[in-house]
């Protein structure tokens, strides 16, 4: 029986990346995440038809519990299984501590930490009654280190790779493996127009401004691309992988290694 994937934050940028990836390797996708709804449409056919896979949507709210409960039953109804989850939603906000806004830490908390927990606590009855799943949450390289400005975000990463080793250990022997995925800077669309934002400002260049952006951390001037994170996420739900549990893997051009 084909292999279903749940992808949370799936109709733009790394998770889609993810979830195209997973498509090509044969998955069933559920994509959720918010956007324009004929947009959707066309990623929702357009994956299917290129893959030959099923795919549908869930408009799940990643903030709101029950919305999460009904996304992963949604996909078993579906699909007939929910053998992946990708948590990859996640929101952001940039402030001082003491500056930093209540409802902005609760939201980011909410999306960025809690959904995880959510969308797992849902998932794993039906990965472990079927004796092999996949759990993958996208961190990031602050969930190994901090940046200033970034509380919540910081704090919710690092919280999603406590709580990946957590249930890696309750489920080492169901045949349910769990891992964070922690990306540097990745070039998504929305990276790309803060770029050239930067650039109009500044009266730079796209390519002097990218490297500026990724020299005030990484040591590789490069940046990861989805695609990038959709091959490790395809490797990690690969039989190859089914001893490989409660790790962070970094893929940040040795962000973390200085």
């Amino acid at each position: 029986m084909t292999k279903s994937a749940i992808v949370t934050g799936s109709t733009s940028g790394i998770g889609l990346g993810i979830a195209t990836s997973l498509a090509a390797a044969g998955y069933n996708i559920m994509l959720n995440g918010f956007g324009d709804a004929a947009e959707i449409e066309k990623v929702k056919t357009g994956l299917a038809q290129k893959h030959g896979i099923k795919t549908a949507y869930s408009a799940a709210d990643m903030s709101k519990p029950a919305d999460i409960r009904q996304m992963v039953a949604d996909t078993v109804e579906a699909f007939g299984s929910v053998d992946v989850l990708i948590n990859n939603a996640g929101i952001q906000f940039t402030a001082l501590t003491e500056d930093f806004p209540d409802e902005k830490w609760d939201a980011i908390i909410a999306i960025n930490l809690s959904a995880a927990f959510h969308a797992s606590k849902a998932a794993l009855p039906h990965m472990k009654k079927q004796k092999w799943g996949r759990i993958i949450n996208i961190a990031s390289a602050h969930g190994l280190v901090g940046s200033a400005q970034k509380v919540a975000y910081v704090a919710a990463k690092h919280g999603i790779i406590g709580m990946t080793k957590v249930v890696a250990i309750e489920a080492a022997n169901d045949g349910v493996t769990c891992n964070a995925i922690c990306p540097g800077w990745v070039l998504t669309p929305l990276v790309q127009k803060q770029i050239e934002d930067r650039a109009q400002k500044n009266g730079t260049s796209v390519e002097a401004e990218k490297a500026a952006l990724l020299g005030e951390k990484q040591p590789m001037k490069q940046f990861t691309t989805p695609e990038h994170l959709g091959g490790l996420a395809v490797y990690l739900c690969s039989d190859n992988a089914e001893t490989t549990t409660g790790t962070a893997l970094s893929v940040d051009g040795g962000w973390v290694a200085e």
